[in-house]
């Protein structure tokens, strides 16, 4: 299993801090050429990996952490993206709801990228939370998950395990991922929630 995150900006950046930390193996791609950023990714950890995006995009599981309205560029990328999984971190605060046609930003998302398992996730905590250590007075911090495939949900519930964090997984993108996104100006209700969860 391969990884990848799109994105190198805050959360781009934390993200990678979270494979750092754990000394897994990720690339990182932007629509820069690599070698712009390649100090700033060995700063992060010796395991991120600065890429094209036409090869970071042959990774198993892609994190998508751009502006919303940069998703459907990257979905042009590939003809099909069958047999990945997009862990979708984009939040479309300010995108007009006529624009999502009355649904999940996720599920929009989950169209662009054709063939591809899509899980909505890591988007709810601002950036400087992600990038903390999960590990938390003896408790792990809370990522939340939604997905209509549900063996792409046990796949980065799995992932978010092995970063050190506590997957809750919220059900379907037109269910649980409504808690999760922007309805126009207004925040879902769990976006910004830094939970903690203890073992019992």
């Amino acid at each position: 299993m391969n990884y990848a995150i799109i994105g190198f900006g805050s959360v781009g950046k934390a993200l990678a801090a979270a494979f750092a930390r754990k000394g897994i193996d990720v690339s990182v791609a932007t629509t820069r050429d690599p070698e712009s950023f390649t100090t700033e990714t060995a700063m992060t950890g010796p395991g991120i990996r600065p890429k094209k995006l036409a090869d970071a995009v042959n990774a198993d599981i892609i994190f998508l952490a751009v502006r919303y309205q940069s998703h459907p560029d990257i979905a042009k990328i590939l003809p099909t993206w069958q047999g990945k999984t997009i862990v979708d971190v984009t939040n479309a605060y300010g995108v007009p709801l006529e624009e999502l046609d009355g649904e999940p930003s996720g599920r929009v998302v989950a169209r662009a990228f054709a063939g591809g398992k899509v899980v909505k996730g890591f988007n709810h905590l601002i950036a400087s939370v992600l990038a903390e250590d999960p590990a938390v007075n003896g408790g792990k911090r809370v990522v939340f998950l939604a997905s209509d495939n549900n063996s792409a949900l046990d796949e980065v519930g799995t992932l978010a395990e092995t970063l050190g964090f506590a997957p809750i997984m919220l059900g379907s993108l037109s269910e649980g991922g409504m808690l999760v996104q922007a309805h126009g100006k207004k925040w879902g209700e769990l976006i910004f929630q830094d939970l903690v969860k203890f073992s019992r």
